[in-house]
């Protein structure tokens, strides 16, 4: 019902809908008609939902927003790190989802942080092009996903300013800020991990608490 509610609401606001049962429809579908985006319901009656992410994320990079009962900030973590790109917790109004994949639509379309012919970024040992979507440290290739690069091109094109939190929810994630939300954190992470630095010794991403994050030259 619910899934039939929401094709429903979603195919009048205008998108083409192809609704699935089960996690290995989807698997299905996703391979043979690649979708603009997915939304995942985790609870699925033939594999767990969040194993079905998993799977989804070895055959492909579409975006993906997680409808979930978890509230838990530990679970919110856990689908971050399986893949997702945004997520809704349940109950919620087809408005609500709506507006969630049109953000996250959005955000696939134009990288955050620049126009079009934007000139390539360095600071110091850390070159990034915006229009080709890449980043290199030590002119060695960084493999970041969509956000991940999204993030530290912002941070990068305003180098050795601290950009607030809600300036980088809105901007990056293009969603209101609420205040309590562990996507910043968690996202921050993982590009310290594939920086080499950590929250206790940064390198490059510095947090000032209770602010924000400022991207600095480690060589200046």
């Amino acid at each position: 019902m619910i899934r039939s509610a929401l094709t429903h609401a979603l195919s009048d606001a205008g998108h083409a809908v192809a609704p699935v049962a089960t996690g290995l429809d989807a698997l299905r579908e996703i391979t043979a008609n690649r979708p603009d985006l997915v939304v995942l319901d985790l609870g699925l009656p033939d594999i767990d939902g969040l194993a079905t992410l998993r799977m989804l994320r070895a055959i492909c990079d579409v975006p993906v927003i997680v409808a979930t009962a978890r509230r838990a900030e530990s679970d919110v973590i856990r689908l971050l790190n399986a893949g997702a790109d945004d997520y809704v917790i349940k109950p919620f109004s087809s408005a609500h989802l709506a507006a969630r994949i049109a953000a996250v639509l959005r955000r696939g379309r134009a990288a955050p942080g620049g126009r079009p012919d934007n000139p390539p970024i360095d600071v110091g040992p850390l070159h990034i092009d915006p229009d080709r979507r890449t980043a290199a440290l030590d002119g060695a290739q960084l493999r970041l996903t969509r956000r991940e690069f999204d993030l530290l091109a912002y941070l990068a094109a305003r180098a050795g300013r601290v950009v607030p939190r809600k300036e980088l929810v809105v901007e990056i994630w293009q969603q209101p800020y609420v205040g309590v939300d562990q996507t910043l954190d968690v996202h921050v992470s993982w590009l310290r991990r594939k920086l080499g630095e950590t929250a206790s010794s940064p390198r490059f991403l510095h947090t000032v608490r209770g602010v924000g994050i400022m991207l600095v030259d480690p060589t200046s």
